[in-house]
């Protein structure tokens, strides 16, 4: 989107905001509306009219906002019936991401014990055996796609575990998530998603029914305990959280790993300072997480009460979305917000967005991370983007900031 564009454009659409072209060109679009207009209006389709929010301040203040509700029965009566795009869809969207206090805390404490500081640090062997398991198949190729061969199959594996579901159905996995993730609102694209959608609640279904026969000592088997005990889960809450521990389970630390791996391969003053101070390796993890936000944009809230911003009335039914990537770009929260610095102090990102909804799985992506690039620098120490880095493309996707590949040589 060219300057010339930009000030052409009066409403974004959702489709705008999925296309790679956006995506190329985002932060300095971003900056302008920081600048101008921080509050940007948007065009959801089935959805209605929307705003975009780029300020940090703003950003903190939406996220914590009471008026904002992520379960729209808060929001629409019985007779404003929410446009539904997908009939698959009311299946899998009972889960906390979407939804508001007393039912999200009920559904966090459900699974809140399996991410706690000690459960994580538990999957720390782990973690080190599936990352030097992966580098064995790739290392004497002195090649990889990093997202194919490392960055994706990594979390997938640990969540998997986790879960207790098998591992050969990841692929099927990371189909079904694209489907979830896809905010499109092209005919053809709803209707492949929503078959998409359809397979993913069969499968759970048919998951649920053996575990329900043979529990373990896993994830799934402890939520479907908590159903069987009535008051706590649902069964259409029960496919929903499955859905979103293995959607959201990988998906974020897959653009984490890659996103990191890319801004020091851009960035090789940094990789080298890294190289010689490896104890900087959090630090460079919180700096990326700012950088290349792995969400760059937050899931729907929607208006429960009319309220002013920017001088703007948002109305009621009105949808927020937060740029949690302009936001990590913001110039008065971020001295040199576009340079990549591993040694940034006071970094109050949020890449894992605040409040109640503050990311349930931070501590465990941050660790995946760690141990991703720690172990892929000291076992490859000559590696290499191969390629220019201006070959390299973002994919075209609403919700995420994710590399379609990152081809690596050592």
């Amino acid at each position: 989107m060219s300057s010339k564009e930009k000030k052409s454009v009066t409403i974004l659409t959702e489709s705008q905001l999925s296309s790679r072209a956006f995506k190329d060109e985002a932060y300095e679009f971003y900056k302008e509306l920081r600048k101008s207009q921080p509050l940007y209006p948007l065009s959801l389709g089935a959805l209605g009219k929307g705003w975009l929010i780029s300020r940090y301040d703003d950003a903190i203040h939406l996220l914590k906002n009471e008026k904002l509700k992520k379960n729209y029965e808060n929001v629409f009566t019985a007779k404003e019936k929410r446009p539904v795009l997908l009939k698959n869809e009311e299946s899998l969207t009972k889960h906390m991401l979407n939804s508001d206090p007393p039912d999200h805390n009920r559904l966090r404490t459900l699974v809140q014990k399996a991410f706690t500081h000690r459960m994580i640090l538990q999957l720390e062997d782990k973690i080190q055996h599936i990352a030097d398991s992966l580098l064995d198949k790739v290392q004497p190729n002195k090649f990889m796609n990093l997202v194919d061969d490392y960055a994706f199959p990594l979390p997938i594996i640990v969540i998997s575990e986790m879960l207790g579901i098998p591992l050969e159905d990841r692929q099927k996995f990371r189909v079904w998530s694209q489907a979830i993730i896809d905010f499109s609102d092209a005919p053809e694209r709803l209707q492949e998603n929503d078959h998409l959608l359809g397979e993913f609640v069969e499968y759970l279904e048919s998951l649920v029914r053996k575990k329900r026969r043979e529990p373990a000592g896993d994830l799934i088997s402890a939520l479907i305990q908590a159903e069987s005990e009535g008051t706590q889960l649902s069964t259409e809450e029960l496919y929903s959280m499955i859905m979103l521990l293995i959607v959201a389970g990988h998906e974020t630390t897959v653009n984490l790993i890659t996103n990191l791996t890319y801004a020091l391969m851009c960035h090789q003053d940094q990789l080298e300072k890294l190289r010689q101070q490896p104890d900087l390796m959090n630090s460079a993890i919180e700096e990326a997480l700012r950088f290349h936000s792995p969400v760059e944009l937050t899931t729907i809230r929607w208006t429960a009460e009319p309220f002013i911003l920017h001088g703007q009335e948002i109305k009621r039914k009105d949808v927020i979305i937060i740029s949690l990537a302009s936001a990590n770009r913001d110039e008065k929260i971020f001295p040199n917000a576009d340079i990549f610095d591993i040694e940034r102090k006071n970094n109050r990102h949020i890449a894992f967005g605040h409040g109640n909804h503050f990311c349930l799985g931070a501590q465990l992506a941050r660790l995946e991370a760690k141990i991703a690039i720690s172990t892929l620098l000291r076992r490859c120490p000559n590696i290499q983007l191969k390629g220019e880095k201006e070959q390299m493309k973002w994919k075209g996707n609403f919700l995420m900031r994710a590399l379609e590949e990152l081809p690596l040589s050592f």
